[in-house]
């Protein structure tokens, strides 16, 4: 994890999971790495509204935050994965609970 994000860490530990993951993007993006390591192309195309710079953003902070890993082939034309650190795959348990209350909102709602 980079220096200056130790640094920067709010004292309340709700606030650091926000910084972390609290943007719709970097939550849709931990969702896509859970399944899978993927392809920046993989990822732009399930992450419907995403721009190409939004999602370079992101998995940079992302990168320097530790949560993904990002590994470059050595190739023509250049290949490159990105995949959830030990940490980012630590997240899971926020994930699923997310999914898990977000699945029982939307059956409470009124058809």
């Amino acid at each position: 994890m980079n220096e200056n994000v130790i640094k920067t860490l709010p004292k309340c530990p709700v606030e650091i999971t926000l910084m972390l993951m609290g943007d719709k993007w970097k939550t849709l993006i931990i969702r896509d790495l859970l399944k899978e390591t993927k392809r920046f192309g993989e990822l732009k195309k399930s992450l419907t509204g995403i721009s190409q710079k939004v999602l370079t953003q992101h998995l940079r902070s992302m990168e320097e935050s530790g949560l993904v890993n990002r590994k470059v082939y050595a190739q023509i034309p250049p290949k490159v994965e990105y995949s959830l650190t030990e940490i980012g795959k630590s997240l899971s348990v926020v994930h699923d609970a997310m999914y898990k209350w977000g699945d029982e909102y939307k059956k409470m709602q009124p058809s």
